[in-house]
């Protein structure tokens, strides 16, 4: 079970050091959506931006997709009752904010975390729906700007409010897992 647990971390972390939102832009369209942006983040946000609705469309879906299936497919064959499922879970979010595809210069991690939250609905639903209420919250009835702010803070109230959940549920190696998840997707946002 354990060389299984290191596997799905393994897969995750190389499932999420595939930059699909600078790749496709760049085969399809050839721009550089690192080049393009303010931030140099080669994410969904700024293929948007830079490249329309549906060439962002498709790289937030294959960005939330490789954090879905490697967590999805752990979740439904292995024991998450493990501190090794804990890599599982983020590991996707580390390979993304890495790139270690890209020469070290990865994303910030917000639609790969997503897609693990999703693949954690076998085992619970509490961090996605967390991670959704804490966006919605702070992009609508208490606005942070500009979006740089308002994902660090919602990861901190992420961290914070899905780890204690969770812990009360006695998921612990859950729980440990979003908050690594958090504590990359801050430190990618201050950077």
């Amino acid at each position: 079970m354990v060389l299984y647990l290191i596997l799905f971390s393994a897969i995750g972390f190389s499932s999420g050091s595939v930059l699909y939102s600078r790749i496709i832009p760049k085969v399809f369209l050839h721009k550089d959506i690192c080049e393009m942006s303010d931030d140099g983040n080669p994410g969904a946000f700024n293929v948007f931006k830079h490249c329309g609705k549906i060439v962002g469309i498709l790289c937030l879906f294959l960005d939330v997709l490789k954090g879905f299936l490697p967590v999805l497919l752990a979740s439904n064959l292995l024991e998450y009752n493990n501190l090794l499922f804990s890599f599982v879970v983020f590991s996707p979010v580390l390979g993304h904010a890495i790139g270690m595809f890209n020469h070290f210069h990865g994303g910030k991690g917000i639609a790969v975390s997503f897609g693990v939250m999703f693949g954690l609905l076998p085992i619970t639903w509490i961090p996605l729906v967390i991670l959704i209420v804490l966006y919605i919250l702070f992009s609508t009835v208490i606005k942070v700007n500009p979006n740089r702010k308002r994902s660090i803070v919602v990861y901190i109230f992420f961290g914070v409010i899905s780890c204690i959940a969770l812990v009360l549920r006695n998921l612990i190696y859950l729980a440990i897992g979003c908050f690594t998840i958090s504590v990359i997707t801050i430190y990618k946002h201050l950077r």
